[in-house]
Order: structure tokens, then C-alpha cells, then sequence
């Protein structure tokens, strides 16, 4: 069970520059205009072999004509909610300002832990401005720049000091985790409920470690597998329902903890930014997909045209990755609830295939003799041999080439779209990678 740690703070503190030196990535350009990407939101850190889950809560803030303050409350009672620990920053430049107060108010009430840290500390003169910040009530404050990455790795042995001791789950690693996720009002908890019905007793409940991820332990109809409930689904928020971008941190935990995710949409509303934005979780951990239609009992007109268009739509909005099961179902009626639970169980099939090396080699050198990698610089490119590699997550080929670094990425999509033609690996992603003979 990952440890979520969210960063928060009144704008312009360095949110975006700390996340991406946690995170190792350089995909936040720090943007002057509010809300521009959303994806760089979400990120995975690791220190001394503790891996965690990072979120800068800042970016999941939908209206910014909203209320300044206002928007800084949710977010940061957003964290409290949803986060283990919590990182507090705030400005040695600027000093303590109301907002840091308001914000500080709000952390010291919560029961989590919080760490203060004092950021653009970039020269040693600055640090003696930041014993102001004991003001906020939060203990010492830590001082770091996140430019340049002074006091970072005190300030990760901190985050990782904070986190509670694993404990051992019982859970049965045979058994396939699904997770359901989605926008608010997509209809998660309906369906979970059509899947478990009144009959709670046939259902056993296995707590995670942490309170908001617990596992269903599912079993009749010969279905076996374990659902990911993060208790978001089951309590109802105290904080404002509207907020959509709490239902993307809320699905963090879930698609960490599952193989395959069932995503649902509302059929009545088509995909929105939301669901990509889940979606993009969802490949980033490499997870399985389901995505599923659900309130179709709601739409009209029910033809087999208006079924394809509605496929095709589903499958430009998340392209390239496109070979995946799309289900037309109503968790009201129940209608095609048991074939959403069968095609989880055989996306998770998908993912454990392993294909003989013979057998790839056999059916794949052919067709790249057919079609070789397009010439680069007047070199060519020969692959000579392809394997799957053993004990991976999802399906996983090294290719052998004389040039990997020439092989571009839509030369390597056209390996996956033939492999998909070859074998059945819906729903699941796959891994290429291209290495040195």
C-alpha cells in the first residue's frame, strides 16, 4: 500500500519545482497561467528503498476564476484527507503571510503529519529569515531550495520518517485486484453495489494499511477476485461533493493498488477531461483497462450505429492506446453487470500471457524483414531477434537491434498494433523496449 505525500501551499512558493525534483521529472514548465497541464499533477518518488506516490494538489484546481483562498482551503483540506504526509511550503523571500496563516490553521487541526518547509533558501543569508515561520505553530521549519535541491535529501528522510510501518496484508497474491474509478456521479458506487447486491455476507472485507484502501474479497457466481475500494466510495466527503479533481487523487490509491481498472463513464455526458485525466493514471501505472458505458439504459436512440460511434469517439479521445473492451452496461437495470466482471478476469488473463521465444521469433522477424525500420542517417537497422522478458508486471518484449537509439516511437507502436493482431492482449498495456544485440 504506497504512502501518498502531498504538497501544499499558497502559489508561486515553488510547489512545481519541489514536485519535479521529487518526482525526477521536468514535465511541469513552470506555467505563469493557472490550470494549464494537468497531467504533471501526479508523480512517483523513491528514497531508501520506500517507494511513494506524490501529488501537487495545486494542479487539480478546475475553476481559477474561483475565489483565491477559497481554492487554497480545498486543496489543502484535500490533502488532509486524502494524504499520509503532508509538505507545507512556504516562501523565506516573503516571509509569513495571511494565507500561510489560514493554511497553517488548517494543518494544525489535522491529525497527520505535517512537515514545514522553508523553500528558496538558495544562500545562506536566507536562512536566518526563516525562524519566523515557528510562528505558523508547526514546529521547526526545514530549509531547502527546490532550484537547486539544497536540504532535499534531509528534508526525504524526513517524509520517509513519517511514514507508518508496513503491516503484512493478507491478501492472496493469486487473486486478481479490480479496481472501479471514475468521474463523480459516473455511477462507481451503484455498481459496486449491483456486484455485491445485499448480500454482504458473501463478501470479507481485508483493511489495507492504510484506512482509504480496503479490499473486498469477491466470491460467487465462479467469479474470485478482490475489489479496491477506496473509502471515498463509501463515505460520503465532508468537503464540497462538486470538487471532480478529488475524485483524481481519490483514484490514485485505487490504481496503484489493482491489475485492472474498471473505468466507468456516464453515457449521458460522453468523455470528459476528468476521465482522460484518469485515464492517463491508469497508463501511467501500466494497469489494466475496462472501460464501461454505464446509464446506457438513459440513452434513447440504442442502435448498433449509435454503439459505434459512441465505441469510435471513446477510442480517439484515449488514443494511441485503443485495444481495450468498451461495455455497454447500467448498473441501475444490472444490465451486463456479469460481463463487466468476465472481461476484467480476462484483461487480467491478458496480462499474465507469455508467448514462447521460438514463437515470436517465428512470427514477428518475417514481417520486420517486410517492413524494416525506416534508415537513419544511411544506417540500417536490423532487428534480429525478439524474447519476452520473464516476471514483469504486463507483458514485456526486448527486441535486439544493431542501432536501438534509431528506433523511433512509431516504428515501435507498429510492433505493438501487430503483436495485438497476433495475440489477444486487450485491455492490457504492453512494454517494448529496444536494446542492443
Amino acid at each position: 500500500m504506497g504512502n501518498l505525500v502531498a504538497i501544499v501551499g499558497r502559489p508561486n512558493v515553488g510547489k512545481s519545482t519541489l514536485f519535479n525534483r521529487l518526482t525526477h521529472t521536468r514535465q511541469a514548465i513552470v506555467n505563469e497561467e493557472a490550470g494549464t497541464t494537468r497531467d504533471r499533477q501526479y508523480g512517483k518518488s523513491e528514497w531508501c528503498g520506500r517507494e511513494f506516490s506524490v501529488v501537487d494538489t495545486g494542479g487539480w484546481v478546475v475553476n481559477s476564476e474561483d475565489i483565491f483562498e477559497e481554492e487554497i482551503r480545498k486543496q489543502v483540506l484535500l490533502a488532509v484527507e486524502e494524504a499520509d504526509t503532508i509538505l507545507f511550503l512556504v516562501d523565506v523571500m516573503t516571509g509569513v503571510t495571511d494565507l500561510d496563516m489560514e493554511v497553517a490553521s488548517i494543518l494544525r487541526r489535522s491529525q497527520k503529519p505535517v512537515l514545514l518547509i522553508a523553500n528558496k533558501t538558495d544562500n545562506g543569508e536566507l536562512q536566518y529569515n526563516a525562524p519566523e515561520f515557528y510562528s505558523l505553530g508547526l514546529g521547526e521549519p526545514y530549509c531547502i531550495s527546490a532550484m537547486s535541491g539544497s536540504g532535499t535529501g534531509d528534508m526525504m528522510d524526513l517524509i520517509v520518517g513519517t511514514f507508518k510501518k508496513e503491516t503484512e496484508e493478507t491478501i492472496d497474491e493469486a487473486v486478481p485486484r479490480f479496481a472501479v474509478v471514475g468521474r463523480p456521479n459516473a455511477g462507481k458506487s451503484s455498481l459496486i453495489n449491483a456486484f455485491i447486491g445485499e448480500e454482504r455476507n458473501i463478501v470479507t472485507e481485508i483493511a489495507g494499511t492504510t484506512r482509504d484502501s480496503i479490499y473486498t474479497r469477491y466470491n460467487k457466481f465462479g467469479f474470485d477476485f478482490y475489489l479496491v475500494d477506496t473509502a471515498g466510495i463509501r463515505k460520503k466527503n465532508k468537503v464540497n461533493e462538486d470538487l471532480e479533481y478529488y475524485s483524481v487523487v481519490r483514484s490514485i490509491r485505487a490504481i496503484e493498488n489493482a491489475d485492472v481498472c474498471i473505468l466507468m463513464l456516464d453515457a449521458t455526458r460522453g468523455v470528459e477531461a476528468q476521465d482522460l485525466n484518469i485515464f492517463s493514471l491508469i497508463q501511467r501505472n501500466s494497469k489494466g483497462l475496462v472501460v464501461v458505458v454505464n446509464k446506457w439504459d438513459l440513452v434513447e436512440e440504442k442502435s448498433n450505429i449509435v454503439i459505434k460511434t459512441f465505441e469510435r469517439a471513446i477510442r480517439e479521445r484515449f488514443a494511441p492506446f485503443v485495444d481495450f473492451p468498451i461495455i455497454f452496461a447500467s448498473a441501475l437495470t444490472k444490465q451486463r453487470i456479469h460481463k463487466v466482471l468476465e472481461t476484467a478476469g480476462e484483461v487480467y488473463g491478458h496480462r499474465t500471457l507469455r508467448i514462447p521465444t521460438a514463437r515470436l521469433n517465428e512470427e514477428m522477424l518475417p514481417l520486420i524483414e517486410a517492413y524494416p525500420p525506416p534508415a537513419n542517417k544511411g544506417k540500417y537497422i536490423k532487428i534480429k531477434y525478439v524474447t519476452q522478458l520473464p516476471g514483469t508486471q504486463v507483458p514485456s518484449f526486448v527486441y535486439f537491434a544493431n542501432l536501438p537509439q534509431y528506433v523511433k516511437e512509431p516504428y515501435r507502436r507498429f510492433l505493438e498494433n501487430k503483436m495485438r493482431e497476433k495475440w489477444v492482449l486487450t485491455g492490457t498495456p504492453i512494454h517494448i523496449f529496444i536494446r542492443q544485440k
